[in-house]
């Protein structure tokens, strides 16, 4: 346990004396500021003039085109920067060649957008037609702002028709909701805004992303150090002071280590960063005790197959294709996030949880995102976590051992299942 110990202690000083290590280390926290600060600056800040979009509209109904005018001019007035150009085209003796002519104009890029709205609007049985042509998407803004607003006079058509106030429907669609958190005392609340209801959905992301980059992204360094050694034949002196398996348990302890240092900055600056902004996050002491469990288990076994491969490999290029498989399952979780973060107890998220080696990102998102896990689910991934480490560290040292002393060609997999059942 010793020679681990120093080998492990080795593999971490060497790599934080590094100045590329210290700083992105520095740099992490300064970053993350920098990205926030700089996204609040874009969110309020004006962009300068865009070329105005250019609509056609043919009101079938003969009763919107005065209302669809009136609002696209207080639209231009609010938004000066991005005007919308209104030109009506008048239905003719035929509405179908009306309608014809403005689709030509739409294909020829004349206008930006073709709007055909039905005679019976009105009365509630025809639709609006927009039509667009290799639509932009820059325009597609604009598009929606012109959508709001025929959708806005119809509305207010058919309640004049029908004798209803559109003063007396928008006061009746107002409906102002105030989100207040309850304290664990009788007079403790607070409001939650609406920025506060969205981080508070993106914290089990964060802690799955931030699982996801402390497991894949510091044990890549596992490869770049073995073929490193072992191609500069560094390897063979440290085999003289220790077994393959303490060297190879050495490195992953090491790694697993400057892990923990650059994960424990990461938190505390996306806390910090979050409590600087004004956003009061919740993070309890069992949920930072289970990631930090679920961490360990998961960097150990997912270091402990990159350890195997970067024994039988001489170069980093020769890494890519036995990696990529490994990298994609986990992959499946963060593309699985949101179903993940809507439904944490549901049958998808619970056998997730149970898989090795997904199963750290998907139970940290789950303790994350529900109070209501069952203790004996935590404590059965745990265990099967476990199970895959130990067979993992086992399979990945009887390959580590003969692998790491091998040149030349790359072993077969007829090769590498022979070291397997070697004594």
């Amino acid at each position: 346990m010793r020679k681990i110990l120093k080998i492990a202690q080795r593999e971490y000083i060497e790599t934080v004396r590094t100045k590329t290590f210290l700083i992105s280390l520095l740099f992490a926290p300064v970053i993350t500021v920098g990205i926030i600060f700089f996204t609040s600056i874009i969110s309020k800040s004006e962009s300068g003039p865009r070329p105005p979009v250019k609509v056609t509209v043919t009101d079938l109904s003969g009763r919107l085109a005065g209302e669809i005018e009136e609002a696209l001019d207080k639209h231009n007035e609010s938004k000066p920067q991005r005007k919308i150009l209104l030109n009506t085209l008048e239905v003719g003796s035929d509405a179908s060649s009306t309608q014809e002519q403005g689709k030509a104009e739409l294909r020829s890029g004349s206008i930006d957008a073709y709007v055909v709205i039905d005679p019976d609007i009105v009365e509630g049985a025809g639709n609006v037609y927009l039509y667009t042509y290799k639509a932009k998407p820059a325009n597609l803004d604009a598009q929606w702002a012109v959508q709001r607003i025929i959708d806005k006079a119809v509305v207010e058509q058919r309640c004049r028709a029908r004798n209803i106030s559109p003063e007396l429907l928008n006061e009746i669609r107002n409906v102002p909701v105030e989100r207040v958190e309850l304290g664990p005392g009788a007079n403790e609340q607070r409001r939650q805004s609406e920025a506060q209801t969205v981080m508070r959905m993106m914290v089990p992301f964060f802690f799955m992303f931030l699982m996801y980059m402390g497991i894949v992204g510091i044990s890549q360094q596992m490869l770049s150090s073995v073929i490193e050694e072992k191609n500069s034949r560094i390897i063979e002196v440290l085999l003289s002071a220790a077994s393959p398996f303490e060297l190879m348990a050495g490195k992953i302890f090491g790694l697993g280590a400057i892990g923990l240092t650059v994960v424990g900055l990461w938190t505390a600056a996306g806390y910090g960063t979050a409590v600087w902004r004004g956003l009061d996050i919740e993070i309890t002491g069992a949920l930072l005790f289970y990631f930090l469990v679920f961490y360990v288990l998961g960097f150990l076994l997912f270091s402990s197959m990159l350890a195997a491969i970067g024994s039988v490999c001489n170069t980093l290029k020769e890494t890519q294709g036995l990696m990529m498989p490994i990298v994609l399952i986990f992959v499946l979780p963060l593309i699985s996030w949101y179903k993940l973060v809507q439904s944490p107890d549901g049958v998808f998220a619970k056998v997730l949880s149970l898989v090795p080696p997904v199963s750290p990102l998907v139970m940290v998102l789950r303790i994350s995102a529900s109070s209501n896990v069952p203790a004996f689910e935590i404590i059965a991934s745990i265990a099967l976590l476990a199970i895959a480490l130990f067979l993992s560290m086992w399979l990945a040292g009887r390959i580590f051992r003969t692998g790491i002393l091998m040149y030349g060609k790359r072993p077969s997999l007829r090769e590498i299942f022979r070291w397997l059942g070697a004594a």
